[in-house]
């Protein structure tokens, strides 16, 4: 079977101080993993290193994504792969529509390709999206983040995602802060990026297991230590929720 993510005896520090210890993962197209643990025990790390973070230094082992190895390669060309990542705490940015920054970021994603797109041609992307996930046009014009409740930014960041069109989505606990119906809804915008693009690879880091009721995972990995000491099916994450994860 091909493999999209290779993840072998990672360890990386952070400013001397160890965050991974010899973690080994693998992921193929089109599926879906789940990364649980407690906190401190590295899944936010483990998140940053995959996209390239600058201060995630790795000391020892290896990332090979889509068959090139990515271990030292910078944010924007990770990127430029195919690989995304929805922040956990997404930024605000004043002055700059959530529109502009998507075609700016979609323009750069496939620079030097014939997927570039002009202006009109980007806006019916970006509506057809828009109408994809149910959410109103005018959501796009608003500045990225200002003044947007904790559903609307993972919201936002859905759109991006929809738009991007990544091989593998790092979704870092988009649940966080989230009641119920927020969660529903993003959930439901998961699942409908992952029907229309079936071959991307979603890589979901949560605490709890109530993300998984609406997002099912193929595999679920337990984290702890900084290194991934258990993994099953969707059961496990049954198991962590009656016996918490000592």
């Amino acid at each position: 079977m091909t493999t999209l993510l290779s993840v072998n005896n990672l360890a990386v520090s952070v400013e001397d101080k160890q965050v991974l210890n010899g973690l080994d993962l693998t992921i193929q197209p089109g599926k879906v993993h789940a990364i649980m643990g407690p906190n401190g025990s590295g899944k936010s790390s483990f998140a940053y290193t995959l996209m390239g973070h600058p201060r995630y230094e790795v000391t020892q082992g290896s990332i090979t994504f889509d068959g090139q190895d990515i271990t030292t390669l910078t944010p924007d060309k990770r990127a430029k792969l195919g690989i995304f990542l929805a922040m956990q705490h997404p930024l605000e940015i004043e002055g700059v529509s959530l529109k502009d920054f998507l075609r700016q970021a979609y323009n750069a994603l496939y620079d030097g390709t014939d997927k570039q797109l002009r202006l009109k041609e980007f806006a019916e992307h970006l509506i057809g999206k828009l109408h994809l996930l149910k959410m109103d046009t005018e959501f796009a014009e608003r500045p990225i983040n200002v003044g947007f409740s904790g559903g609307e930014k993972k919201r936002a960041e859905m759109l991006q995602l929809a738009v991007l069109q990544p091989k593998l989505a790092i979704l870092d606990e988009i649940d966080s802060g989230l009641d119920v119906d927020a969660l529903k809804t993003v959930c439901a915008a998961i699942n409908t990026i992952k029907h229309d693009n079936p071959t991307m690879s979603v890589l979901l880091i949560t605490h709890y297991k109530r993300i998984l009721d609406y997002v099912p995972a193929d595999t679920v990995h337990i984290l702890q230590g900084g290194k991934i000491v258990k993994s099953g099916g969707p059961e496990l994450a049954d198991e962590v929720e009656k016996i918490g994860y000592e």
